[in-house]
């Protein structure tokens, strides 16, 4: 194949094929969980010289800048992202408060940021720390999948991305995982505590975030139609060093939700689907598990976790699963190496993910704002020297 035939869209599919396109597929911004403070980005613009812009909040939780085309294009971005209307954040407008920014989520989760030196929200207060039976689950008030606003513009933007501009694009999710939001809602100790004492509530809770999953992809997969190639699901399973949960609860709990998940996912779509599955942390124990259950794509390879070994990852699950990030260190390299440093770490990553295809370069999570320009660049510089096949 000649250079000019390559478009993103068709180096995303031979990679996602296990196959070596012309160069590994980049992506910044594509998905909330490949993206950049917008803190980071504001001074990686000034850093290559594009004009001033007012930023587009991506994400108000973790407070992500919505990458614009410029910069894409600057970048060579291959992945662009499709995220419903909508989401967290959206339900109530924040308001200041005894030094703090604060808002409620459409699920009821009230978070906090510093308002001096805040560089994201954190959760405060768990809308169902206080229930203990299946009757207040009912009667709680779950937020509407089927709500119009979470869909207005999925489909022309997925048939400008796939049709006329022919890059690819993650769909995004309306909720974080069923496990997480389930932690999230009644706090991880009440959570933790209702796997073994509260089965009942705990799979209840389970149950119904699941069901509301469900039905917003059955709408979005429809409303995309034939014009989608990968779909965003997560669930933070582990810690920097071991897993939240045993396997053993894994498999009774969750892995049957997820599969359940996972094969509605590809059962409704009207074309074959790669499930996007992000876990931070140290889950190499459960990689097998969620392989089983349907997983095709693993997000973000965080190598600073144990067990999280990149050579060692492509060798015994390479030819099952393609990685999604790991390309260089977030927690250390990225913001307090030097451009060298991060130059090396960088060559190594795609050293070790990228033979044989199946390795789209992304950070290990998102660029937080104390990122300095110089490292993102030199990271970029390293994709394109190193990551020709």
């Amino acid at each position: 194949m000649t250079e000019q035939k390559w478009t993103s869209r068709r180096r995303v599919a031979e990679t996602l094929a296990h196959n070596e396109p012309d160069r590994i597929p980049f992506d910044l911004g594509g998905t909330i969980l490949t993206g950049i403070h917008h803190s980071a980005y504001v001074r990686l613009r000034e850093y290559l010289g594009l004009k001033s812009v007012e930023v587009e909040i991506e994400d108000p939780i973790q407070q992500l800048a919505k990458v614009d085309e410029d910069v894409k294009d600057r970048l060579g971005v291959d992945v662009y992202g499709i995220n419903p209307g909508g989401g967290r954040g959206a339900s109530t407008p924040s308001w200041r408060e005894d030094g703090y920014d604060k808002l409620v989520d459409e699920w009821g989760i009230e978070w906090w940021k510093p308002c001096d030196g805040g560089f994201y929200y954190d959760m405060r207060r768990h809308p169902l720390a206080e229930a203990t039976c299946l009757d207040e689950l009912e009667r709680y008030r779950f937020p509407d999948p089927l709500d119009d606003v979470r869909y207005f513009e999925m489909s022309a933007k997925a048939k400008e991305f796939m049709k006329e501009r022919q890059v690819a694009y993650v769909l995004g999710r309306n909720a974080p995982g069923i496990f997480e939001i389930s932690l999230w809602m009644r706090g991880f100790e009440n959570f933790f505590c209702d796997l073994i004492s509260n089965r009942k509530f705990a799979e209840g809770l389970l149950d119904g975030i699941c069901e509301i999953k469900m039905k917003y992809w059955e709408r979005a997969l429809g409303v995309v139609g034939r014009n989608v190639m990968i779909v965003s699901e997560a669930d933070d399973l582990a810690s920097q060093d071991r897993l939240l949960i045993s396997p053993r609860m894994y498999r009774e709990f969750i892995k049957p939700r997820h599969s359940r998940l996972f094969s509605f996912i590809k059962e409704k779509a009207k074309v074959p689907v790669k499930i996007f599955f992000h876990s931070c942390g140290a889950i190499e124990p459960l990689i097998p598990d969620l392989i089983e259950s349907g997983v095709d794509i693993l997000n973000p390879v965080q190598v600073s976790a144990s067990g999280m070994d990149t050579r060692e990852l492509k060798r015994k699950y390479g030819d099952e699963l393609i990685f999604y990030g790991g390309g260089v260190d977030t927690q250390n390299i990225l913001p307090r190496g030097s451009p060298g440093e991060v130059r090396d770490e960088v060559k190594r990553r795609i050293e070790d993910l990228a033979p044989g295809g199946g390795f789209i370069f992304a950070t290990v999570h998102n660029i937080q704002a104390d990122v300095p320009p110089e490292n993102i660049v030199a990271m970029w510089e390293a994709v394109r020297e190193f990551g020709r096949y």
